[in-house]
């Protein structure tokens, strides 16, 4: 247990610095082109910029590539997501291309390799004690919800699978979520949920505190 506490304090932070900035330096190309072309088909902005909780409930600016277009109705509103995100959006999706600039919110400490998914701002009040839990770290580009179904799985099991990895950090673990996210990304497995175009959104969880 000492091991893995200092790992999480010390070691698990200078990992992200670094292993971010390889990964941002050795991609810098690929960002150049997913840039170009969403820039291309999905028009300005490039970047899809959301404030999301972070460690301790901390808001922040998330980064990521737009995948949707701005396609309004006749009052104004934007279209259902369904409508919105492109085919081209959706292979950014499927690929986690989109995804890719949050290496800088991992470079900032904003975010880390490996924790809960940061999700947004209006389910802060929703959240039981049990699923808060998940706040008590940095949000991650993968985590153990991730590699375990994706959007594929509901809610309550994500908030238990993120909440089960905070009580257990350990480098160990955080280099299995990696593997094993590399490779859920190539087969592009769970990237959707049964009911809707991208996750279905949260209403509150059924379970008791």
């Amino acid at each position: 247990m000492k091991g893995n506490g200092i790992y999480r304090k010390y070691i698990k932070r200078l990992l992200d610095i670094i292993l971010s900035l390889i990964a941002i330096i050795c991609l810098s190309l690929v960002f150049l082109i997913v840039a170009f072309l969403v820039r291309i088909k999905l028009g300005s902005p490039v970047l899809f910029k959301q404030k999301r909780p972070g460690m301790n409930e901390k808001i922040f600016l998330m980064y990521k590539f737009r995948t949707m277009t701005d396609a309004r109705g006749e009052n104004g509103e934007f279209l259902p997501d369904h409508i919105r995100l492109t085919k081209f959006g959706k292979f950014l999706r499927s690929t986690s291309l989109d995804e890719l600039p949050e290496l800088f919110n991992i470079l900032k400490g904003d975010m880390s390799l490996v924790g809960p998914r940061p999700l947004l701002v209006q389910y802060l009040p929703l959240y039981n004690q049990h699923q808060k839990r998940r706040h008590e770290v940095r949000p991650g580009l993968s985590g153990l919800a991730q590699v375990n179904g994706r959007n594929a799985i509901s809610w309550e099991d994500k908030f238990n699978l993120d909440v089960e990895y905070v009580e257990n950090i350990s480098f160990s673990i955080d280099a299995k979520i990696i593997f094993s996210t590399i490779k859920k990304v190539f087969i592009r497995e769970g990237i959707n949920s049964e009911t809707a175009a991208t996750v279905d959104t949260f209403k509150g969880s059924k379970m008791e505190d």
